[in-house]
């Protein structure tokens, strides 16, 4: 009796299992648009003029108009060639794939810009929290991003290279690592 009682509880073990891994499986998948990139994801403005249009169709009206060539935005949704993306302040709209690209930028700690002057994302000679600082960009300043550990991030602004906080830049998720 006590043999069947494991036998059991072992066999509804394995059922658990396969459907956690059956459910991972499919949020792995559902997190990849109909382009077979995953989404959420980090690209750049292409173009020095990007509409954001309401809709994904040139149809649509143009709700913005961007004006920043290589400005990080992020896609959350896919439909034909039409990327719904996010910008850093929350805008969303609808922008044409070609003008988007693969290429990283990250913009410094946007959420504290206008908390006062003395709010600075230091950048730093090494991926360690104890290594100089090199410069101090104000929070909103852009810079490209080379790669990133999933805590530090390797940047160029202003022609400075140096590392910053994975977590005080709007453009890389945390723990995201990408050469």
């Amino acid at each position: 009796m006590r043999g069947k009682a494991l036998k059991s509880c072992a066999i509804f073990a394995i059922g658990l299992m396969l459907a956690a891994g059956t459910a991972d499986l499919a949020a792995a998948q559902a997190a990849k648009g109909p382009s077979g990139l995953p989404l959420p994801r980090f690209v750049t403005l292409k173009s020095k003029r990007v509409n954001l249009r309401i809709g994904p169709s040139s149809d649509y009206a143009v709700s913005w108009l961007y004006l920043k060539q290589g400005l990080p935005v992020e896609i959350i949704q896919e439909y034909d060639n039409w990327r719904r993306v996010r910008d850093a302040d929350g805008t969303e709209g609808w922008v044409n794939q070609s003008l988007l690209s693969g290429q990283r930028s990250a913009i410094a700690a946007p959420w504290m810009k206008g908390k006062g002057k003395a709010v600075f994302v230091n950048m730093r000679r090494e991926s360690q929290p104890s290594s100089a600082v090199i410069a101090k960009l104000q929070p909103g300043v852009m810079m490209s991003v080379k790669e990133c550990t999933g805590d530090w991030c390797l940047v160029t602004a202003d022609g400075t290279e140096g590392w910053v906080a994975q977590s005080e830049i709007w453009g890389a998720y945390p723990g995201e690592a990408f050469k």
